[in-house]
């Protein structure tokens, strides 16, 4: 069963619900405004209530009523998203997690947190670096780990460390009808069952609603280092990518920015990078691991036509190079004041990599509008970024038309519609072009096992 129209509250459910929570539920208008957007450039939508959760007892309770009221949930951290994935499309309650925020449990022998659902990434990184650990995920926003479990987040540690996908080890998850499950457990290896957990981790709440989850972590490396290397042509950086990973040297991060990528956050965070095509890199491991690490790279991108090598394992400049990466999309957004953007993501196997970014490079050209180009290329995952005006929302028909010509030849080409953004709104033909009817029918099969009545994150994945 679907919902299909919008769903808003009568005064008895907004009661029902605020005694659920001790009150904390919320109409006000601008709580209603902050929980209808997201990073995309959909237009707001305005849940009919924001509820505040504490625990998975609260969690639980609220599903089960808004199952009972046939009330559509969508759940809420921080709202970094960036394909629609916390527009409450039709309506109902903004679920949000962001204060369930408790570091539970640090085990360092076991290499294991176990952390709420609404920790941020940066605070749990900051407690974690007490016991020289670290958390591996880094998809650029301080995202809650809830979100980017729902959306299986990945981003420029993961050709070293893995996504979401290989370091959740075991969750505690919320379904429809308030069933709490706990799916995986806290050991390297598993074989008991089905595989619920990477069932949940990406399928972006609407399976179930995440609530508890423990993580791999790792030791911070001896010593890091960070470089760039700068080319004559985006083909060139990518080739230099590609190239590297054959080689087997284990870098941890290899990002590349395409020259209006290096202009965006030249102006945007006062720095002063060579305007060109870029590659950084980042090594961990011991000291003498990183610096011959480091040398074999600046061999290979010399072979593709790389230029002006530094790297520096000082800590301050290493951090100052990683800026320009962090800030990209900031970066991007600020050049063009009023504006937003589309973030467009697409992965491919790493021999295809070069032509999917070629391709995509000539379809952007082609086009009227602002764009740039970068990603995590050590791993075949590339963004484009594309600017359009909000007064002008015709502009969004016209990018959808580019982006989906975009993904269709890469799909054709081996790769997949999204490596790390997930479906959201705004992927789903691309899932059905992908996926293919049958596999998509199977998907839809789980989706009415576990929420029948169709009230979690209604209209995203597929229709």
């Amino acid at each position: 069963m679907a919902i299909t129209k919008r769903v808003d509250l009568s005064d008895a459910q907004v009661k029902a619900l605020s005694s659920l929570v001790s009150g904390r539920i919320s109409q006000n208008e601008s709580v209603l405004d902050s929980h209808g957007r997201d990073e995309s450039a959909f237009p707001p939508v305005r849940p009919s209530a924001v509820v505040t959760v504490h625990s998975t007892d609260e969690v639980s309770k609220v599903l089960a009523y808004c199952n009972g009221e046939g009330i559509p949930v969508v759940a809420f951290g921080v709202g970094s998203s960036l394909e629609g994935h916390v527009l409450p499309l039709f309506g109902g309650i903004s679920l949000d997690l962001s204060e369930m925020d408790s570091i539970i449990k640090i085990s360092p022998d076991d290499l294991t947190v176990t952390v709420q659902a609404g920790v941020k990434r940066m605070a749990l990184n900051k407690k974690l670096s007490n016991d020289g650990l670290f958390f591996s995920v880094d998809p650029g926003a301080d995202a809650t780990i809830g979100g980017m479990t729902s959306t299986g987040a990945a981003g420029t540690t993961t050709v070293r460390y893995g996504s979401m996908r290989e370091n959740v080890l075991k969750l505690t998850a919320v379904l429809a009808d308030g069933t709490v499950i706990q799916a995986g457990r806290e050991t390297r290896k598993l074989s008991a069952g089905y595989d619920l957990t990477r069932l949940i981790v990406g399928s972006e709440g609407t399976l179930a609603i995440v609530t508890e989850i423990t993580l791999r972590v790792f030791g911070i490396p001896e010593k890091m280092a960070a470089a760039v290397s700068r080319f004559p042509s985006l083909a060139d950086g990518v080739q230099a990518a590609i190239a590297i990973v054959r080689s087997g040297v284990a870098i941890a991060r290899c990002e590349f920015l395409d020259e209006q990528s290096i202009k965006n956050v030249n102006a945007h965070d006062g720095l002063t990078l060579q305007e060109a095509p870029t590659l950084l890199f980042e090594f961990h491991g011991s000291p003498r691991g990183v610096e011959e690490d480091a040398k074999v790279v600046q061999e290979i991108t010399s072979d593709f036509g790389g230029t002006d090598f530094e790297w520096t394992t000082e800590e301050g400049q290493r951090r100052k190079l990683w800026q320009a990466r962090h800030n990209a999309y900031w970066a991007g957004i600020a050049a063009f004041p009023g504006k937003r953007a589309i973030s467009t993501d697409a992965a491919v196997p790493l021999s295809k990599l070069a032509d999917a970014v070629a391709i995509a490079e000539k379809i952007l050209k082609e086009s009227p509008f602002p764009h740039s180009i970068l990603g995590h290329v050590a791993d075949g995952n590339f963004h484009t970024f594309i600017v359009t005006d909000p007064t002008k929302p015709e502009e969004l028909d016209a990018i959808r038309e580019l982006t989906h010509k975009t993904t269709s030849a890469i799909i054709a080409m081996g790769g997949t519609c999204t490596g790390e953004h997930g479906i959201g709104a705004g992927k789903i033909d691309s899932l059905l072009e992908e996926a293919g009817q049958s596999s998509v029918a199977v998907m839809k099969s789980i989706k009415a096992a576990l929420d029948p009545n169709g009230i979690l994150n209604p209209g995203k994945i597929f229709h």
